[in-house]
């Protein structure tokens, strides 16, 4: 006969929590907030929280860099683990088709109307670290130490984590031992994605603004031209990774952003682009973006027009799984979904901040995944090589099925936390 594992008994009332998870989760799917404007979205956390508290008085902070959530559950003796969910959605107008899609727009920062989806599935986040927490709170008797829950702003804008270090996080909360999160991707729903080491890359976005001198489209010669230059310097900029990084890294320079101009036969004085750099190395990071900056001024200086502008924004470090951590993590997921169910998390050059948290403390940390797709689907686009035609994150079309997604994500989150807390 097997005993059963510390977050077996805490997973026994899985099956209890359920329809509530079910029904938390389509209630957030329909009403995402932006970044820094999730007030709705805390405001339920902290609802959800007092009702499954049970009249126990929880240390809950609110307002932490406007609109995050921590709540501290003190257990006696032992660890203390930090968990973290993101609630920030898109400006994507959703078109998923569901019974629970998101209708909402809104206006964004700039006053522009603009609609919101949960295209990130952020609500699976927010809704799996909820019943987490409240099975760890249902049987309190199975685990010993300081249980963190972090309800994480702006994700999206890249800026949540920093923000919440800034507003003093590391003095309003207890040291944690370990961080961990976890996000719902292309995947087979009830897997996993773990793997120690850089997982995800950095990113350094950056903006260009090139200086020229305006006048009428018809006489470009009376001109000098910052359109026809921020053209020039896109390609230019393409043969940083090919020929200026050594092809044993990993790089990814974009330019995704042009704008200059107002009509048609007006060349404008200036024109700006903005773009990102990727990469799993600071080095690398550093080389590419230096080359950005010498191959904008070199243009400006070929065409004897002024300097340009270059600025770097919105830095993300690497994020970097603890070795040691991710192969106690690893070894939990696989004692509770099974070892089949666990997949290996193949590197990517998206991006995340969820490394800033365990850094404000130093502390090491390990981040996961967890699979959203159907499963027969996944297999058999797997089998014809099309999985990257399902859409994926970000995409209007993204949607995480509902079952076993979220039960994944929660028996993921409670095996990992109860690894260290467990009696």
């Amino acid at each position: 006969m097997t005993t059963p594992t510390p977050a077996a008994t805490v997973l026994s009332g899985l099956d209890t929590v359920r329809p509530w998870l079910e029904d938390l989760y389509r209630h957030l799917h329909a009403h995402p907030e932006l970044s820094m404007d999730e007030h709705e979205t805390a405001a339920r956390v902290v609802s959800e929280v007092r009702a499954m508290a049970g009249g126990e008085e929880l240390e809950i902070i609110t307002g932490i860099a406007g609109t995050g959530v921590a709540v501290v559950v003190r257990g006696g003796e032992g660890p203390t683990v930090l968990l973290r969910a993101d609630m920030d959605g898109l400006p994507v107008q959703e078109a998923t088709g569901l019974d629970y899609a998101s209708t909402v727009w809104t206006q964004n920062r700039q006053g522009e109307s603009v609609p919101v989806m949960h295209a990130c599935g952020h609500d699976t986040h927010v809704a799996t670290l909820l019943a987490a927490l409240r099975l760890m709170l249902e049987r309190r008797d199975a685990w010993s130490g300081t249980l963190v829950a972090v309800f994480q702003p702006a994700e999206e804008q890249y800026n949540g984590a920093e923000a919440m270090v800034a507003d003093g996080l590391v003095d309003r909360l207890p040291r944690p031992d370990v961080a961990l999160g976890q996000h719902v991707l292309p995947g087979p729903a009830g897997s996993v994605q773990v793997a120690p080491g850089p997982i995800m890359a950095s990113c350094d976005d950056f903006r260009i603004t090139m200086r020229g001198r305006g006048g009428h489209g018809s006489t470009p010669h009376q001109t000098l031209d910052p359109v026809v230059m921020a053209a020039s310097l896109v390609l230019r900029l393409q043969t940083i990774v090919s020929r200026q990084v050594d092809p044993r890294a990993t790089a990814v320079v974009t330019v995704g952003r042009i704008s200059g101009g107002t009509k048609t036969n007006i060349i404008p004085d200036t024109a700006v682009l903005e773009g990102t750099v990727r990469t799993y190395d600071a080095e690398v990071a550093a080389t590419c973006l230096a080359a950005i900056e010498r191959a904008a001024r070199a243009e400006a200086a070929a065409w004897g027009a002024p300097e340009p502008d270059v600025e770097t924004f919105d830095h993300l470090p690497v994020t970097d799984n603890d070795r040691g951590v991710t192969d106690r993590v690893r070894a939990a997921l696989a004692a509770e979904l099974g070892e089949d169910a666990v997949r290996v998390f193949e590197p990517e050059s998206g991006s995340e901040d969820f490394g800033v948290l365990p850094d404000a403390w130093g502390v090491p940390y390990s981040y996961w995944g967890f699979g959203g797709f159907d499963a027969a689907e996944w297999a058999a686009a797997e089998e014809a090589g099309t999985t990257d035609d399902l859409p994926s994150n970000h995409s209007a079309l993204f949607a995480p099925v509902l079952q076993p997604t979220l039960d994944t994500g929660v028996r993921a989150m409670v095996a990992a936390a109860m690894e260290w807390l467990g009696r």
